[in-house]
């Protein structure tokens, strides 16, 4: 069985899908990364605190299941939620629990490699879509929720 979405990216390009989109995504990006620490801070007293010495790493893993976790139940972040955006797979639908994990490895991967988040990010400013790299290997975007 077929079925249509409300998104579908390949069929037609409408700007208002993606209007803001790129400006959405890094403000979610905040949000995002402060909800992680807080809950890395939470999280800090079941370490007997000696997670403070490994702290980077431990934002690593608790943002990689929050992000895998929440893209695979709603193609969005809880920051992306916020701003009204999520994302869509190359036929419009919301992200499988597998594509959300291959976004999320890629977008792990892209954090923990500098040079390729700089890419990501200027990509993002300047494909017609707002697709960072990660978005453009697995062939998602980001699009504005209510249009």
């Amino acid at each position: 069985m077929t079925t249509s979405y409300a998104y579908a990216p390949h069929l037609d390009y409408d700007p208002e899908r993606y209007e803001g989109v790129t400006l959405k995504r890094g403000i979610a990006w905040v949000f995002d990364v402060v909800m992680i620490a807080m809950l890395c801070a939470l999280i800090l007293p079941f370490t007997a605190f000696t997670g403070i010495f490994f702290f980077p790493f431990l934002m690593l893993v608790v943002g990689f299941i929050y992000r895998w976790f929440t893209l695979a139940n709603g193609s969005s972040t809880w920051g992306m939620r916020l701003m009204g955006i999520r994302f869509r797979d190359h036929r419009g639908a919301p992200l499988s629990s597998g594509l959300a994990l291959a976004h999320t490895l890629g977008y792990s991967i892209s954090i923990a490699m500098p040079p390729l988040q700089l890419i990501s990010i200027i990509l993002m400013l300047v494909t017609e879509r707002g697709q960072g790299l990660t978005d453009l290997v697995l062939g998602t975007e980001a699009v504005n929720i209510y249009h």
